[in-house]
């Protein structure tokens, strides 16, 4: 199975980014775990991006925030998959790393999640690697079943109080 990337900007990044790990894990899907930083760091990152490959990685996920060129500057030197996650941690609710995350220029895509939204990148990931694994699929087929359970019996007691 493809590993996962996962490069935060920095360790304040960490209380969002644990949802993606969390994620992962109840997968079952390896991956590794960095601190680069497109402006601090930029030559780490960028040698983490053109080794992707060659080191059985098959979707990296870039969390940052603020200025937020993590996802790009990975996404430059890899053709593996790079979702950004756009953080929150600026006076700007985190709308400036949304922007920077997904106003790419053509040619070097980032799929973009919702600010903060660690937990749906690691499902895209989980997604583009299960393209080629059947085992994964199954496991998200059954998430994505339990998932709809979960809410069908919700609905059940919320209609049995208050419908007539």
């Amino acid at each position: 199975m493809k590993k996962v990337g996962i490069i935060m900007g920095s360790d304040s990044d960490l209380p969002v980014v644990e949802k993606a790990i969390d994620t992962l894990k109840s997968l079952d899907i390896p991956f590794e775990v960095h601190i680069y930083s497109a402006h601090r760091t930029p030559v780490e990152a960028r040698d983490f991006s053109i080794n992707a490959r060659k080191n059985g990685f098959g979707a990296i996920i870039a969390a940052a925030g603020k200025a937020a060129h993590l996802a790009g500057a990975i996404a430059a030197n890899t053709t593996i998959p790079v979702i950004g996650i756009p953080i929150k941690s600026s006076t700007l609710d985190g709308l400036d790393a949304l922007l920077s995350t997904v106003q790419m220029p053509g040619g070097i895509p980032v799929a973009t999640v919702a600010i903060d939204g660690a937990q749906n990148a690691a499902l895209l990931a989980a997604q583009i690697i299960a393209v080629e694994d059947a085992d994964l699929a199954a496991k998200l087929d059954a998430q994505r079943k339990s998932a709809m359970e979960t809410v069908l019996e919700k609905n059940e007691k919320i209609a049995d109080k208050y419908n007539n």
